[in-house]
């Protein structure tokens, strides 16, 4: 299966499945009855610190970012496979505005390994 990302900001659906968010604070303005979220996997989140480092200059930052926070998640293996629902639909679900160019694409491609 596919893995989807989505901000919690968007309605959820039911092909969604298994709606996983990954965030390390809990989104601004959204009750966690509203959510409908399954799992909050905020260990998988990047640390605070690699997230400040990284914020200073996105743009510039974006691959040694994915690159430093790739490392990050090897230390954290066992709570990816935790999360991880193989022959399920799963969804990684965000706070972020540029998913594009924050740490879900590096977490969608460790999930997609995880459950094929």
């Amino acid at each position: 299966m596919e893995i989807i990302t989505k901000r919690v900001y968007d309605k959820a659906e039911k092909s969604d499945g298994y709606r996983i968010l990954v965030d390390r604070l809990w989104p601004r303005g959204i009750k966690k009855s509203d959510a409908h979220i399954d799992t909050w996997a905020k260990e998988l989140a990047p640390s605070r610190d690699l997230l400040n480092w990284f914020h200073e200059e996105k743009e510039k930052r974006f691959p040694e970012f994915e690159k430093k926070y790739r490392e990050e998640l090897e230390q954290k293996k066992d709570v990816v496979k935790a999360v991880c629902v193989p022959g399920k639909q799963i969804t990684l679900v965000t706070s972020v505005k540029d998913i594009e160019h924050s740490h879900i694409p590096v977490l969608k491609e460790l999930f997609e390994k995880n459950t094929a």
